[in-house]
C-alpha cells in the first residue's frame, strides 16, 4: 500500500512544494500526530490544502494574518470524513514539526512522519479518522522496520510548551488499540 517512492496509494495526492530530502543516513523511525483546522474549528474547507500548497490568503480570515509566508507541510492530513490527502512522500521530510526532540534527538522532521488530524487540540475525532490513522499507521508500521507503536507520539510530546496537539480528546487508547 506504500509504494517504493513514499506513496500512500489510498491517498489523494496533492503536491506540497514544502518538503526536502532527509539527511543521509537516518531513516524514519517516528510518527507524529498533528491537528490542524483553518480557521480552527471550521472543517471541510480548502484553506489547509492552500496553506500547505503555498496559496493561503491570509486576508481571507484575521486568523491567517500569522501565517504570512510561512512554509509549512505534513506528510498526509486526515479529513473528519476519514479521507487522506498526502501532500510529501515519506521518503522526504515534511516540515510539520518545528522545534523539537524525541528521545534526547532534536530535529524531529529528520526522521519522523506528520500526519495531521483535521480538528483541534480541543475537539474528538471522528471513529473516520482513526480507522484511516490506524490503516496508516500499520502500513507504516510494516513498511519502515524502526517505526514501532513505542515511536508514535503527539505533536505536544516533542514540542512542550509549545504545541498542544492532538489535544486532550485524543483517544490514545482507541488508537493503540485499533493497531493490535
Amino acid at each position: 500500500m506504500i509504494k517504493r517512492t513514499g506513496i500512500y496509494k489510498q491517498a489523494k495526492q496533492i503536491c506540497s512544494p514544502y518538503f526536502n530530502e532527509r539527511p543521509v543516513g537516518l531513516e524514519v523511525s517516528l510518527l507524529v500526530i498533528h491537528c490542524i483546522s483553518l480557521p480552527e474549528g471550521v472543517y471541510g474547507g480548502k484553506q489547509i490544502e492552500q496553506l500547505f500548497t503555498g496559496c493561503l490568503d491570509c486576508h481571507e480570515h484575521q486568523s491567517f494574518s500569522d501565517l504570512q509566508g510561512l512554509e509549512v507541510s505534513a506528510h498526509c492530513v486526515i479529513r473528519r470524513d476519514g479521507l487522506v490527502e498526502q501532500y510529501v512522500p515519506f521518503d522526504h521530510r515534511a516540515w510539520h514539526a518545528g522545534v523539537s526532540s524525541f528521545d534526547g534527538v532534536e530535529a524531529c522532521n529528520d526522521y519522523s512522519i506528520g500526519i495531521e488530524l483535521e480538528g483541534t487540540d480541543k475537539s474528538a475525532y471522528t471513529q473516520g479518522q482513526y480507522l484511516a490513522l490506524a490503516e496508516l499507521s500499520q502500513q507504516l508500521i510494516s513498511y519502515y522496520p524502526k517505526l514501532t507503536k513505542q515511536r508514535i507520539i503527539g505533536h505536544s510530546g516533542i514540542a512542550p510548551g509549545r504545541k498542544n496537539d492532538p489535544g486532550y480528546l485524543f483517544d490514545w487508547a482507541h488508537y493503540l488499540a485499533l493497531l493490535d
